[in-house]
C-alpha cells in the first residue's frame, strides 16, 4: 500500500476538516513512532510531521473542507470525507508523480467498503483504494495520514485562537469543550451572530444563536 488516508476534524462546531494522504516509495522512509494521532502529543506530531515532509520518497497530499462547505444543505459530512479523502489522494499523487495509485483509507462510513468504493469513485485519477475501521491504528501509513491530517487541523485551530484573541481562546473547537461554547456565546452576545468559522449547522452553534435571539427579544 503506497499510500494511507485518514481525516481530523470531522466532529468539531468550529473550523475545518481536513484529510491526508502519505504516500512512500518505502514504508522504511517512515519516521520511527509513527501511530494513530490521537496516541501522541502535540508535540511528537508536529516533530513527526515536520520529518515526514522533509523525507526523500515521502510525498503528502492535504484537502481542507471549509465551514461553508460543511453548511453546504446539498451535502453531508460522509460525502464531504469522501471528497476530501479523494482530493487529498489525487494531491498526494500528484506529488508523487505516480498515476494509478493503491493505498488504504481509515473508513468514515460504518460500511468500509462502501466508503472504499466512494472515494475510488470520487478519484479524478484512477486509484485502487481499500478502507478498514481503526486503520489508523493499525497501519502505520494510514497513522502517518492521521498525524499529517491532525497537525493541520491544529494549527488552524489555532489560527482562529489568534483571530479571536480578544475572546479569550476558542477551546478544542468540540462542542463538548466549555471553552468552545464560552466563545461562541461571547462571540453572539457581542456581535449578533455566529463567527465565519463556526459550522452554523451543528446544533451547538444553532443553540447558541437561538439563545442569544430569545434573551434579546425578551429585553424588549
Amino acid at each position: 500500500m503506497p499510500f494511507g488516508v485518514d481525516e481530523a476534524g470531522k466532529g468539531p462546531a468550529l473550523g475545518s476538516m481536513f484529510a491526508a494522504a502519505v504516500w512512500v516509495d518505502d514504508r522504511a522512509r517512515l519516521p520511527d513512532g509513527i501511530a494513530d494521532s490521537k496516541r501522541l502529543a502535540p508535540t511528537r506530531r508536529e516533530e513527526l510531521a515536520g520529518r515526514m515532509r522533509a523525507s526523500d520518497g515521502v510525498r503528502i497530499g492535504v484537502a481542507e473542507v471549509t465551514p461553508a462547505r460543511i453548511d453546504d444543505p446539498e451535502t453531508d459530512m460522509n460525502s464531504l470525507a469522501v471528497a476530501a479523502h479523494a482530493e487529498a489522494i489525487e494531491a498526494a499523487a500528484d506529488a508523487a508523480g505516480t498515476e494509478g495509485p493503491a493505498g488504504l483509507c481509515d473508513a468514515c462510513d460504518t460500511d468500509a467498503d462502501r466508503f472504499a468504493r466512494r472515494v475510488a469513485d470520487a478519484c479524478g485519477i484512477d486509484a485502487t483504494v481499500e478502507a478498514r475501521h481503526g486503520a489508523d491504528d493499525e497501519d502505520a501509513l494510514v497513522g502517518a495520514a492521521s498525524v499529517i491530517a491532525k497537525v493541520e487541523r491544529d494549527a488552524h485551530v489555532a489560527a482562529i485562537a489568534a483571530e479571536y484573541d480578544e475572546y479569550g481562546g476558542v477551546g478544542s473547537g468540540y462542542p463538548s469543550d466549555p471553552a468552545t461554547r464560552a466563545f461562541l456565546e461571547a462571540y453572539v452576545d457581542d456581535r449578533g451572530e455566529l463567527p465565519p468559522c463556526a459550522r452554523s449547522s451543528w446544533a451547538t452553534c444553532e443553540e447558541v444563536l437561538a439563545t442569544a435571539e430569545q434573551a434579546s427579544l425578551g429585553e424588549f
